[in-house]
């Protein structure tokens, strides 16, 4: 079983923060909007060298998107910045007919998704921006799983025409992928090999899944490991090729499983091989207040939840 290395806890945020610095320097094209978080996104970079080029909107997180859409039609490739939460939630309706109807070439970046942000609590925590972003017509959605990636794909996003939804999130996590590893949007990426179980991860799950099948082969189960960092274009291939070999499947995701990664993969099997699948995501709640670590240890989002859900459902194959 192929292992990974974990090179050093890093914020996916500070990923796309590097990500928008070299754009910054490498495409001219490139303007940054913040909806005053410019500390909290690590835009900071991108300001201080660039400041011609970035907007400060304020609290006004409708009118960021607003403008944005507008900046479009000079040329400019516009990342916006915010939580998350008022990426999505607070501002849907401008997203759906500004950028989405209007097909406009707008990076939605949302950090701080999830349980993870944790002590903000259930205000400030989304669980359900995949769903909402995934279903917009021509919208491009991708969750990374750590700094590397989350760096590579603000890179790639910006020579990708069309509106596209990059999530990340706050705490510092493992970082695994390789430092020059290459983001092809809508590829997924096949981790480890098995042949008992497929499990399919996406965003902080992808380190948790990784954990997971050292555990189960320990146990004598073999498990692949996909992560999913593009959930729409969603990588059928990958997944009925991977689920067809194991004849079964776990997806995790930090997300509502209404909705989500987990649901995709569903359709999929659906539509082309039907095999059983259990979920790891949050079940129809909303989060609350804690630790990330204690936040994803209740709402069970983590190896132990993985495994449990792996075992259960080599049960029903």
């Amino acid at each position: 079983m192929k292992k990974y290395t974990n090179t050093g806890n890093k914020d996916t945020r500070s990923g796309f923060g590097a990500g928008l610095t070299e754009l910054g320097k490498s495409n001219e094209n490139v303007v940054a909007l913040c909806a005053d978080l410019t500390g909290s996104l690590k835009m900071d970079d991108f300001k201080k060298n660039h400041p011609e080029r970035f907007f400060q909107i304020g609290i006004a997180e409708a009118n960021m998107i607003g403008i944005a859409a507008g900046m479009t039609i000079g040329g400019k490739i516009p990342f916006t910045g915010t939580f998350a939460n008022f990426s999505t939630g607070r501002v849907y309706d401008q997203i759906r007919q500004s950028i989405a109807y209007s097909d406009k070439n707008v990076k939605i970046c949302a950090s701080h998704a999830g349980v993870t942000l944790g002590e903000d609590g259930a205000t400030h925590q989304i669980l359900e921006d995949i769903g909402l972003m995934k279903m917009l017509p021509g919208m491009t959605v991708i969750n990374t799983c750590d700094y590397n990636q989350t760096k590579a794909a603000t890179l790639a996003i910006a020579d990708f025409e069309g509106p596209v939804y990059l999530r990340f999130g706050r705490p510092k996590v493992a970082n695994f992928t390789p430092e020059d590893g290459k983001f092809e949007i809508g590829k997924a990426v096949n981790l480890t090999e098995g042949t008992d179980v497929t499990i399919i991860a996406t965003g902080h799950l992808v380190w948790e899944a990784l954990k997971a099948a050292e555990e189960l082969n320990e146990k004598g189960i073999s498990a692949e490991v996909i992560n999913i960092h593009t959930i729409k274009p969603l990588d059928e291939q990958a997944i009925l090729a991977s689920v067809k070999k194991t004849g079964c499947v776990v997806t995790a995701e930090e997300h509502n499983f209404l909705g989500g990664l987990g649901e995709s993969v569903s359709r999929t099997l659906v539509e082309n091989f039907p095999a059983p699948q259990e979920f790891v995501a949050t079940k129809d709640t909303f989060g609350e207040s804690g630790t990330p670590e204690q936040l994803m240890e209740k709402y069970g989002l983590n190896a132990e939840a993985i495994v449990k859900a792996s075992e259960k459902v080599l049960k029903r194959k």
